[in-house]
């Protein structure tokens, strides 16, 4: 695995070649990873699986027109087959007047050490130990009958960015993670949970013994589910699932949807989204953060912002591209793969946690439903109509009840964005991370 400064040769000597070709413009992403995945089932090995990759990427921009090619042989003859291949597409390709790199004004000229990336790789019997370690104390849980596995996984990779604007940087990362998901219960009774953790250093995961008990007591906790008659009932989503209204919220301002007027909150730049008090964030300059990055996919820096604001929606998600559509400034949130031209993306993004605890909230519920896990994708983006599958367990008199299942909760967004509680046990985990939070006015269905 080659480190981000020699993989930035090869892309200057790419962009040399693309000028000398006929590009008027051009960038270049380098992404070579290596990564490391460990399974085990009933106390047996199930799977050991290692991938290296080594991936190119070339776009090039000839006026108002461009092509993107991409590669994993890092040849000479590649390199010159590329770029041929690059400058004859792109003088066929139609006009896409809001195309192009960055002025060099525009580029990132700080980079900040943001420790994401833990550079010693795992011993694969300490990742063995681990995923048995985990498994064990899932399957050691009373009532627990059966597992679906455990399993350790580890990454590294370089990126490493160049473009004929001058701009040319890379930067190393890494992710570890542990899961395990077990069954309780016999027959046509069983039921399903689980637990991970996940973190760009060792030694930010979670115990191994800790994944497997909770994934084991979930589980039990699941037995015997009922079901409950159609109503409209406070929910209160933990924060296993919770995070789904923050991808919600990043979807809808994402912005290229602005762009094409395909997002229910189009209209809504310097309005009251959420209520007041409520806080969501994009912060691509978390240390250790699992999505963090010291600039974007086009050069630009990065910065952390506020995209609501005690409510108020402040700002789209935005490369280059959407930005010039809308006739706005970039947020600095490109992202791209080596095979395709850039797009805005989210970093790490959260919601401020609130004041008051899960226990706290759930007490002062008379009848409502504790949402523990979200079955398929059933939201709309152009209206912000929203209906998914959830089970969970049944508030009652301020207590969890009993088990729930096959369920249905509907609303919609815009709704449901206006009535948010959010709790006070925010924790980052995932990169895309939320407390628990309470919607009141949910409409609940058993399936």
């Amino acid at each position: 695995m080659s480190s981000p400064s020699n993989h930035l040769n090869t892309l200057d000597n790419l962009l040399t070649a693309a000028k000398k070709a006929g590009a008027e413009s051009a960038d270049a992403l380098v992404y070579d990873a290596t990564s490391l995945e460990i399974a085990q089932r009933l106390g047996n090995p199930e799977k050991l699986e290692r991938a290296e990759s080594a991936d190119l990427g070339l776009r090039v921009m000839i006026g108002r027109q461009q092509a993107v090619v991409s590669s994993t042989d890092h040849s000479d003859e590649a390199i010159a087959e590329m770029v041929e291949r690059a400058v004859a597409m792109a003088k066929a390709a139609p006009e896409d007047k809001y195309c192009g790199i960055a002025d060099p004004g525009q580029l990132a000229t700080e980079f900040p050490d943001l420790d994401i990336c833990d550079p010693v790789e795992p011993d694969p019997e300490r990742m063995k130990e681990m995923a048995a370690e985990a498994e064990d104390a899932a399957r050691a849980v009373a009532g627990v009958t059966n597992s679906e596995g455990a399993e350790a996984g580890w990454s590294i990779a370089n990126v490493a960015v160049a473009a004929t604007n001058g701009f040319a940087r890379g930067y190393s990362m890494s992710s570890h993670s542990l899961s395990v998901s077990v069954l309780a219960g016999e027959g046509t009774a069983m039921e399903r949970d689980y637990d991970y953790t996940t973190a760009v250093h060792f030694e930010d995961l979670s115990s191994p013994a800790e994944i497997g008990r909770n994934a084991g007591e979930r589980a039990v906790r699941r037995l015997n589910p009922r079901k409950v008659g159609t109503q409209a009932v406070p929910v209160i989503y933990d924060w296993r699932v919770s995070g789904g209204m923050v991808r919600h919220l990043f979807s809808a301002i994402n912005g290229t949807s602005i762009a094409r007027g395909t997002s229910f909150l189009k209209d809504m730049m310097e309005k009251q989204v959420f209520a007041d008090g409520i806080t969501l964030v994009d912060d691509p300059l978390r240390p250790r953060g699992m999505r963090s990055k010291p600039f974007d996919a086009e050069g630009l820096p990065t910065r952390k912002k506020s995209v609501i604001d005690n409510g108020r929606l402040t700002t789209w998600i935005l490369d280059l591209a959407s930005a010039r559509q809308l006739g706005l400034q970039s947020t600095g949130n490109a992202s791209r793969g080596t095979g395709g031209p850039p797009g805005p993306s989210s970093t790490n993004v959260y919601m401020e946690a609130g004041s008051i605890s899960p226990e706290d909230m759930i007490a002062e519920i008379e009848n409502g439903f504790f949402v523990t896990e979200m079955i398929g994708m059933g939201v709309n983006g152009i209206t912000g109509d929203y209906s998914r599958g959830a089970s969970g367990f049944w508030i009652e008199n301020g207590e969890l009840a009993y088990p729930v299942s096959e369920m249905t909760v509907a609303g919609n967004l815009k709704d449901m964005f206006m009535a948010v509680t959010p709790a006070n046990d925010l924790v980052f985990r995932t990169g895309t991370d939320a407390p628990t939070l309470r919607i009141d006015g949910m409409t609940v269905a058993g399936v």
